[in-house]
């Protein structure tokens, strides 16, 4: 086991013994010490913070690289989110392999995704989204080398208090757990030459395919849902340096005849051409 992963289990572990003793404060009458918080917290925010310093340090070499060019993981009309033409790390944050990740929605014209919320309502249901359900698609020819597919779908957190509510509780709690909590139900790729693509928040049984499956572009691989720590349902895409979410680091890709959307740009990708056609 490497460095770099037990530096990551270990600030897992005393994320996870600052929310024991918290939640034992508030809830069982524990009475400890306030200083034996200090200690686990502290050790997380450094291991944490040594984490993405070292990733961007060792990412600045490849800031000139060539993105990687793969297909698009879906079909139909989207709207980017989080996206790296717009800054880099697309989500604040470099660790899962998220650098160079991207966030889309489903975004059919007209688009009826309900607003977000101030107050009311506090949730809604998967169903008021059209990402969800939709298609999602390999993006080249590649060798599955994770799967997860269990996870529930939870409702939405589009209002100002659910989305608190995710951010204070639920995500320290999914931290803690590890990154399949994160990500919540997923699929890793092999495409070759040392880059995986990974694809999140994916809908309870709706992945087609195991480890060691061999795919083609295009081919049907899940359906878009709402799980780990998501808000509604979307498409969580990266290419990565490897298949474990806690050491990869991000590669940088590009879609086939797109590019990368900024945030809030559409598009609609072409279909990607069957092996048949291929071989023409």
């Amino acid at each position: 086991m490497s460095l770099r992963k037990l530096a990551v289990i270990l600030a897992r572990c005393c994320l996870l013994l600052v929310i024991v003793l918290v939640l034992g404060m508030i809830f069982a009458g524990w009475d400890p010490p306030l200083w034996l918080l200090f200690p686990p917290a502290v050790i997380f925010v450094a291991v944490s913070v040594s984490q993405g310093r070292r990733t961007a340090a060792a990412l600045k070499g490849t800031t000139a690289r060539t993105p990687v060019e793969t297909g698009a993981p879906v079909s139909g009309r989207w709207t980017a989110l989080n996206s790296p033409a717009t800054k880099v790390p697309s989500h604040g944050i470099h660790s899962y392999g998220q650098t160079y990740a991207i966030d889309i929605l489903a975004a059919p014209d007209p688009d009826p995704r309900p607003p977000f919320a101030m107050l009311w309502p506090l949730v809604r249901g998967n169903s008021h989204y059209p990402a969800f359900g939709a298609p999602v698609l390999a993006v080249a020819d590649a060798t599955v080398v994770r799967v997860l597919n269990g996870r529930r779908d939870h409702l939405t957190r589009t209002s100002l208090p659910a989305l608190a509510w995710m951010m204070l509780i639920e995500s320290p709690l999914r931290e803690s757990a590890g990154p399949s909590w994160i990500v919540g139900n997923h699929v890793v790729l092999d495409l070759g030459d040392g880059t995986y693509a990974m694809y999140a928040h994916l809908k309870q049984g709706s992945v087609t395919v195991a480890a060691g499956d061999r795919v083609r572009a295009g081919q049907r691989i899940a359906a878009c849902g709402n799980t780990g720590n998501s808000t509604e349902s979307h498409v969580h895409f990266q290419l990565m340096d490897g298949p474990d979410l806690d050491t990869a680091r991000g590669i940088p890709f590009t879609w086939r005849g797109i590019g990368v959307p900024a945030n809030g740009e559409s598009f609609t990708p072409e279909p990607e051409a069957t092996p048949a056609e291929r071989l023409d």
